[in-house]
């Protein structure tokens, strides 16, 4: 199992539809499987996630944010590692919106 624990990621690629920018950090923690973070900046005030991280490292989460508009927007989320040459994990997520338009997305983060 990958351990996130006190890892920072940026998202370098995601769809129209994201709240999500490159100056969004995530700070990640983690105890056993089960994960947690905060994360702000670009167009989101705060969010916070909770997932469940299996043997391959995929994380099963669930988010909440407030964006700039002051508007609460909720999602889920499957996020798949991929390791780096430099040993840097990137996750492919595939997400949907709870809330708003319910539109699906996908989006790219590095670790930095």
């Amino acid at each position: 199992m990958i351990n996130y624990h006190n890892k920072r990621f940026r998202p370098v690629k995601s769809s129209k539809n994201s709240e999500t920018t490159s100056e969004t950090i995530f700070f990640y923690k983690q105890s056993g499987n089960i994960l947690t973070c905060n994360y702000s900046g670009g167009n989101v005030i705060e969010g916070h996630l909770i997932g469940l991280v299996n043997d391959e490292g995929i994380i099963d989460m669930r988010y909440h944010q407030i964006n700039k508009n002051e508007v609460l927007m909720t999602g889920i989320c499957i996020s798949k590692p991929e390791i780096d040459a430099n040993g840097k994990i990137r996750l492919h997520e595939t997400w949907q919106w709870t809330s708003g338009d319910a539109s699906k997305g996908n989006s790219i983060l590095e670790e930095i």
